[in-house]
Order: C-alpha cells, then structure tokens, then sequence
C-alpha cells in the first residue's frame, strides 16, 4: 500500500492538535539519485517527514526547511518541503566512517528551521542539537523557541518514511491549568507507546485507533505529497550571474560551455555562449522595467 500523505486529526474534547505523515514514493525518489548509507538515508527520511509535518501546520504559501549543520561525518542535512507538499532533500558526507549513533553523525550540530513566504519576511530559528534523536531535537526547538509543547515521533527504513506530530494549542476547550495538564500527559503516553513499525505500516486510521480508542478524534481527509526538485535551467542562469560576466566568458573560452549540478537532484544544466548572453540580456530587462 503506497501512502504518500499526510493528514490533520484533532481531539475533540482536548486542546490538541496532530499531523500524521506517511511516504513511500515520495521518499524513493528523494533517495533514487543519491546513494546513501542506511544511517543518513533513514535520517534523512526522518527530517522529510518531520518537515512535512511541520509545513503542513503552518498557514503559508512558500516553502519550510529543516537543516542540520554539524563537525561530524554528517556536515550538512537539508529537506524542504512547499505548502503544496512538495519535498526535496540531500545530505552532505565527510570522508569519516558513517556510524549509525544520531550523536555520532551530526557532531556537535545545529538544526535550524526556516520559513520562507512567497510574500513577506524570511523566519529562521536555530538551536544547539539537543537529544538522541532527531524527535528529542526538534522537541528541545519547540520548547526553547516558541513555548509550544510539542511530541514527535519519527521512523524511516529502506522502503518508506512516517512521522506523527502532536501539539497543544491556546486555551479554547479547557481553560483549567491541571486538566490541561493531565490532558497533555494522558496522549503523549499514549503516542509514546507507538512503535517505529506500527508508525511505518499501519494506515492513519488504525494508529489512532490504537492509540485513542477511548477518545473523540476527528481525522481529516488526507493530502498528497510528492517529490518534487524546483531547480530549473532559469534558477541556474541567475546563480550563473553571480560569477560575473568576465569570469563566465573565461571559462567559456576555456571550457566552450559551462556546467551547473542541482545538489538536490543531480540535474545537469548546460549553457554556451549564446543561452549565457540570453541570461545576461534577460537581466538587464529585469532591472530596467520596474514592473518586473
């Protein structure tokens, strides 16, 4: 059963809120043209559900990114996902041995998350990578960051990627401290109670059964996720320009064209003399008619 999905529920009767995420094409073709070892390729199935999760919980037309940066044999992991759950991912390996420990791979590390509209101000938060895993991690941001508590749990393998997300929101239901409390307590138990294969291959539906039997749970329908890259041949020119025009005509004259790789996807583009001169022109039209 292919999934690719990911879904709201809502308790009824308790101010709490969660987003369930299943991937399983999706998170082949993120994958398929890399070759990972187990241990970073389950990571990184971790942080697209993770950033799945998270961008399916905010109110944004844009995209969300999840990055750690670290002196370990994991340098750099980034995944992005758009408001229309679209997601993309890749890490970045050192010539160290790979361990499978989270510690060991993303030593002495940062993680931060950034949110970047299509209309307004770019948000990033960034904090030390506290925990074992990358669930305790992005618990430690919530709580030191934006005073939301906030559980994870999150699972990879070979085959697919899952992640569950539960979050207390603002007094609306309950408004006695203690009860709220309690509440909180009774379904992250619960949640934790979750094993990494019943999250993989159960459908949302039967998880929360087995979790909240005995309470009102409104699942909502489930929206699609896809793996998608956003490079293109017009986002590479305009990287292109940033070499300058005489360093890019000296390369040329070397070389007779030039080469960019997306590290997402290993997409090559190319570009002579003449879609070179095309994106310089085209350049020149952008700062010359204000209306672009």
């Amino acid at each position: 059963m292919q999934n690719d999905s990911t879904r709201r529920f809502l308790f009824e009767h308790f101010d709490i809120r969660g987003e369930l995420t299943q991937l399983d094409q999706s998170y082949t073709d993120l994958l398929s043209t890399h070759h990972y070892p187990a241990p970073i390729a389950r990571l990184l199935g971790e942080f697209a559900s993770a950033a799945v999760l998270l961008s399916s919980n905010i109110k944004f037309e844009g995209r969300l990114s999840l990055q750690s940066r670290g002196s370990g044999p994991l340098p750099l992991l980034m995944v992005e996902c758009t408001s229309e759950q679209c997601v993309r991912g890749l890490a970045q390996m050192s010539n160290q041995p790979v361990p499978s420990d989270f510690q060991q791979l993303l030593s002495s590390g940062t993680l931060a998350l950034t949110i970047e509209p299509d209309r307004g101000e770019r948000y990033q938060g960034i904090v030390p990578l506290q925990g074992t895993a990358l669930a305790e991690c992005l618990q430690y941001y919530f709580r030191q960051s934006e005073q939301v508590e906030t559980r994870f749990i999150l699972a990879a393998d070979d085959a697919r990627a899952a992640g569950v997300m539960l979050q207390q929101l603002p007094r609306q239901l309950v408004d006695d401290d203690e009860a709220r409390t309690r509440q909180w307590e009774h379904v992250t138990t619960l949640l934790h109670t979750l094993t990494p294969a019943e999250l993989l291959t159960l459908a949302p539906e039967a998880i929360l059964r087995r979790l909240y039997h005995e309470d009102v749970v409104r699942l909502y329908p489930p929206r699609p996720v896809q793996y998608r890259c956003s490079c293109s041949s017009s986002r590479s020119a305009k990287a292109l320009r940033l070499l300058g025009r005489a360093e890019i005509d000296a390369i040329l004259a070397e070389q007779g064209q030039l080469e960019m790789t997306c590290e997402f996807c290993n997409q090559v583009y190319r570009f002579d003399r003449g879609t070179i001169a095309a994106a310089f022109d085209d350049a020149a039209g952008d700062r010359a008619d204000p209306l672009h």
